[in-house]
């Protein structure tokens, strides 16, 4: 496994040096255990998972908790998890990258906080990247307080017939995805 920190970027291939086709985007967090007003007991957290795709600059398709697949098929959104409880990852998106159109040449991966609370609010936060196999191949942690309400977590890009990961890590304002499309021009 390789461990990103904001910036690095990582080429998406075998160690033999053959493309991925297909992977998992899994998010994670919890709960800050002091979040909330002093006496009031801290809310559930409600996070979502979400992948932008981008042709040319302009806005593409979107898979999240209300459009759970991407027209192609390519990113498909297993499912909401509105509080961040359990183990391992809260929210999955599976992306096969065989079948992104061609035109598609960014898939921007962002979290949102549906319910308006900063990132501040969240630890243990992580995005980490599964191969086919269910063997992780990269890891962006995320344990900084954000005081926006969202964050792109990383970007993959076409390069021919291969695909680059970047590890962002950026906070946004935002709390429902579509909302995220105006603001991430910077990062494609």
């Amino acid at each position: 496994m390789i461990e990103l920190t904001k910036g690095q970027e990582w080429v998406l291939a075998t160690e033999g040096g053959e493309p991925l086709t297909r992977l998992q985007m899994g998010v994670g967090w919890d709960k800050e255990k002091t979040a909330g007003f002093i006496g009031s007991g801290a809310p559930d957290v409600d996070l979502d998972a979400s992948a932008v795709a981008f042709a040319g600059g302009q806005y593409a398709d979107m898979a999240f908790y209300n459009n759970l697949e991407t027209r192609d098929g390519s990113v498909v959104h297993l499912g909401d998890n509105l509080s961040g409880r359990g183990e391992g990852d809260d929210e999955v998106l599976v992306v096969d990258l065989g079948k992104v159109h061609p035109k598609i040449d960014t898939i921007v991966f962002l979290v949102s906080s549906y319910q308006g609370h900063t990132l501040e609010w969240i630890r243990n936060a992580y995005c980490r990247l599964v191969d086919e196999r269910d063997v992780e191949l990269a890891r962006v942690r995320l344990t900084n307080g954000v005081p926006q309400t969202g964050m792109v977590m990383a970007t993959i890009s076409r390069e021919g017939d291969r695909w680059r990961l970047r590890a962002v890590g950026e906070g946004i304002a935002v709390k429902v995805p579509s909302g995220a499309v105006q603001v991430l021009g910077p990062f494609l």
